[in-house]
């Protein structure tokens, strides 16, 4: 854990998403830094630096997914929220696999902003539930029957419910029932959220 002071920061190319952004959690009294592009965030950024990043996933030069590999390389103690107006299931699926903790889609809910930097903020405390939350998410995964897992794994390598329905040779509407149920039995509330309980199961996506 770093003793340095948790600082949010908020980095995006379009400044009117990146001043609304940082409006919203000044507001929250978090300290907050905002930052034009990835290069900025990375001239800047201090190794001993605790917090999290909030970035744009589609940036002129280094892209979000990039900057995750970078924080990455650096060995950066930054849990990341990648946001989008692409949000897409392979883009999810790719953000959470080089490291995201979080996939918000634009526009997004102020409240699920802000639960998404709490969540990140308080990341320090909670490596000892991780092995639990994994073991949690095999037996969710475990629960679903081998159809809803077939769906499962079209959903995670982005295929339209039309397209899984052809290669399953089943309905649409029964594509979207199956659907339905796993995100039940996942108990995931959004397509970010079966993301990541996927991935924290090994080969989730293959299974």
């Amino acid at each position: 854990m770093t003793s340095a002071p948790a600082i949010v920061h908020v980095i995006d190319d379009d400044a009117a998403v990146r001043d609304s952004i940082r409006l919203l959690l000044r507001t929250e009294d978090f300290d907050v830094r905002a930052h034009a592009s990835a290069r900025d965030f990375l001239t800047s950024v201090e190794p001993s630096e605790g917090g999290c990043v909030v970035t744009d996933v589609r940036m002129p030069g280094t892209s979000g997914l990039e900057l995750l590999a970078e924080i990455k390389a650096r060995g950066l103690d930054l849990p990341v929220i990648v946001i989008t107006a692409h949000a897409d299931v392979a883009l999810a699926v790719q953000a959470m696999k080089a490291g995201a903790m979080d996939l918000l889609e634009k526009p997004f809910d102020d409240e699920a902003l802000l639960g998404a930097v709490r969540q990140a903020l308080g990341h320090f405390v909670e490596g000892e539930s991780r092995g639990s939350e994994a073991a949690s998410a095999r037996d969710r995964l475990a629960s679903l029957t081998a159809r809803e897992r077939e769906v499962l794994v079209g959903v995670l390598e982005g295929r339209p419910n039309k397209i899984i329905a052809h290669e399953l040779g089943i309905s649409v509407r029964t594509v979207e029932a199956h659907r339905a149920r796993l995100m039940v039995k996942m108990q995931a509330k959004s397509l970010s959220e079966l993301v990541r309980i996927s991935v924290l199961v090994p080969r989730a996506a293959s299974l």
